[in-house]
């Protein structure tokens, strides 16, 4: 299947203050290669602070990236500005974490849904409120909750109006980052179902951010696992929650809560704490707190490497098929 968009070598590095007259680069998103094809969802996960919502802001430029190339049906993002990269915009759309900071307290949600189809072209005037009134519909609200502010909304109401005025300008691609995480979870149910159901009937991609591991095997088709700024793990959502090819995926998955009473899963205890990622180790990033590291892995990165069909991981254990899951063999760095 085609990929609608590519993400290629894409980085985003932040300067920090060090000290009185010194700067260091903290590296957000560190080399990051993926791709969402059309019809699916790409779930990426990780830790906070992995670089989950930097990369999702990084491929629509929300923010500048600070190096890579983001490929839309085609096209190279990059080297777009001004007027054509508005037009390719009305493609591409963002749903954020928390509803109520990113509508505007000042805006009916009626209005809030009406600016991206003026802005875009698609409706004015009496046209575009009879369109954001079908787009209500087709997010569970009615008519009487265009007049409505955020403030008088409730928090799934809000992310409701949200999804609306992502879907105005007729999109192909969304990016969702945590969008149910700030709500309750009987709501949450409710707002993936509808996102599901969207995505069938208008034929919708999505890149689905969340450090919900449940969340993200309901939604996603393919599953990319983020570790410091890095993929670290990439596969089929079934085939990777079944047989993690990465030890932070099987440690990650262990932590899930079981389905059944009695069912057990192996529990795995991570070595110390995530490296400062204004200090990342020299090789693997994982390496330090890795139950299974050798010494090539604290010396040499290691890429995503094919481990299977459709499968990606970043270790060197499991591209040569080495690693017995069930006897850590962690080696202490040389010197």
């Amino acid at each position: 299947m085609d990929a609608l968009v590519e993400v290629i070598e894409l980085r985003k590095h932040y300067g920090v203050a060090a000290g009185l007259f010194r700067r260091q680069s903290l590296a957000a998103v560190d080399g990051v290669s993926l791709a969402v094809r059309s019809g699916e969802t790409l779930g990426v996960v990780g830790e906070s602070g992995s670089g989950k919502s930097t990369l999702g802001r990084c491929l629509l430029r929300l923010e500048e990236p600070s190096a890579g190339r983001v490929v839309f049906q085609g096209t190279d993002l990059m080297v777009l500005s001004g007027d054509r990269l508005r037009a390719l915009r009305r493609h591409m759309q963002m749903v954020f974490q928390d509803p109520a900071d990113s509508l505007n307290p000042r805006m009916t949600a009626g209005q809030t849904v009406i600016e991206p189809l003026a802005l875009h072209g698609r409706a004015h005037g009496a046209a575009a409120r009879r369109r954001a009134a079908a787009l209500f519909a087709m997010v569970g609200l009615s008519d009487t909750h265009l007049d409505r502010y955020p403030h008088q909304l409730s928090g799934g109401q809000q992310q409701r109006v949200a999804i609306a005025r992502a879907l105005a300008p007729q999109p192909d691609f969304i990016v969702l980052d945590e969008p149910t995480s700030a709500l309750d979870v009987s709501i949450q149910a409710q707002l993936l179902n509808l996102l599901r159901d969207l995505q069938k009937r208008l034929g919708l991609s999505y890149l689905f951010i969340s450090h919900d591991l449940s969340v993200v095997r309901y939604m996603a088709d393919r599953v990319a696992v983020m570790y410091l700024g890095r993929i670290i793990e990439e596969g089929p959502t079934q085939e990777l929650f079944a047989d993690p090819r990465h030890p932070y995926t099987r440690a990650l998955l262990a932590a899930i809560p079981v389905d059944a009473p009695g069912e057990q899963t192996q529990r795995i205890v991570l070595r110390g704490e995530p490296p400062s990622p204004l200090n990342v180790p020299r090789g693997c990033s994982f390496a330090p707190r890795c139950l299974w590291a050798l010494q090539r892995c604290y010396a040499e990165p290691q890429a995503l490497q094919p481990v299977g069909p459709d499968r990606l991981a970043a270790c060197w254990r499991s591209a040569a098929g080495e690693i017995d899951w069930t006897r850590p063999e962690h080696v202490e760095p040389e010197g």
